[in-house]
């Protein structure tokens, strides 16, 4: 029977939640990269029709601005998977390591009640959409509007699992999650 040291079970959960965190990113930025596919050719659909056809798609522009949002949003938790979110590192990284790793998790406490908060938020205002209809589709609001919510859930989930990984791991580098594959 072998017995796992604190430090060994730290590293392997430390991993875990890497491994999981590059999974869910992984998955999340595919989306976003079929978002902006469909985006562009939509777009491009949009100014063909306007400029070499005359004649005006008047759906292009607003499934362009859902499509946008969507991808735009649910960027930023990729952003969080590469801890590339907007931070002042310079005083961060000449700190103890025991200091700088209370200051993340603070940081991250911060981040995932601001996302919380969002999501909650985002939740009415998605249930709100159901009254509401888009102009040129004549489809309730709601598909644009759970990009909100979605974005905030992936985003705090997101938090949690960088936040236990770095946690875990004493020095943790600069490297993400990419790393931990």
């Amino acid at each position: 029977m072998t017995h796992s040291t604190p430090s060994s079970t730290l590293m392997q959960c430390s991993e875990a939640s890497a491994r999981l965190s590059a999974t869910l990113n992984w998955w999340v930025e595919h989306v976003c990269a079929a978002i902006l596919a469909v985006l562009i050719l939509d777009i491009w659909i949009g100014v063909f029709g306007r400029y070499v056809f005359e004649l005006p798609v008047t759906w292009a522009e607003e499934l362009a601005r859902y499509l946008m949002i969507w991808a735009a949003l649910l960027a930023v938790s990729c952003g969080i998977a590469r801890r590339e979110h907007v931070a002042v590192t310079a005083l961060i990284s000449v700190l103890p390591t025991d200091v700088r790793r209370w200051l993340h998790v603070a940081i991250d406490l911060l981040a995932l009640s601001f996302f919380a908060f969002i999501g909650y938020f985002g939740i009415g205002m998605t249930q709100g959409g159901t009254t509401q209809f888009a102009t040129i589709f004549e489809m309730t609001m709601v598909i644009p509007f759970a990009a909100v919510p979605v974005s905030s859930a992936l985003a705090c989930i997101q938090l949690v699992l960088m936040g236990v990984r770095d946690f875990c791991v004493a020095e943790m580098p600069a490297a993400l999650a990419e790393d931990a594959k």
